[in-house]
């Protein structure tokens, strides 16, 4: 389960099969009442929230990579949490001019092409 702050922005229906990106090896966390493990990640602007989508053809769960990067190391919960290795990374993601999203100017892959938001463009992402 994921707890996270977008039932101001999306319906219980907008929400149910929606295909997003998730953050998964984030140390648990105890929010409204249980624990979540996991982020759901979006593009914000102060008055709008979207998803960031893989395409539509992406596998489900498969790692998301960096364009022009080598493959990610993944790290544990542990190491993420006590080397705030996500933390520093948020400074750096956010969607470019043409929606897709970016982490340090390296576009998110997956094996279908590129995650995007649907229309925020040089928008931060959470």
């Amino acid at each position: 389960m994921i707890a996270s702050g977008l039932r101001p922005h999306y319906s219980l229906e907008e929400m149910l099969g929606q295909r997003l990106l998730v953050v998964a090896n984030l140390k648990p966390r105890n929010l409204v009442g249980f624990k979540s493990f996991g982020m759901v990640l979006c593009a914000s602007t102060e008055n709008n929230v979207e998803f960031i989508e893989p395409p539509p053809d992406a596998v489900v769960g498969e790692p998301v990579k960096f364009e022009g990067l080598p493959d990610p190391i993944p790290v544990s919960s542990a190491q993420v949490d006590k080397k705030k290795v996500f933390v520093k990374a948020m400074d750096g993601m956010r969607t470019n001019a043409s929606c897709l999203a970016t982490w340090e100017d390296h576009v998110f892959m997956t094996s279908a092409g590129p995650c995007r938001s649907k229309s925020l463009a040089s928008a931060p992402m959470r």
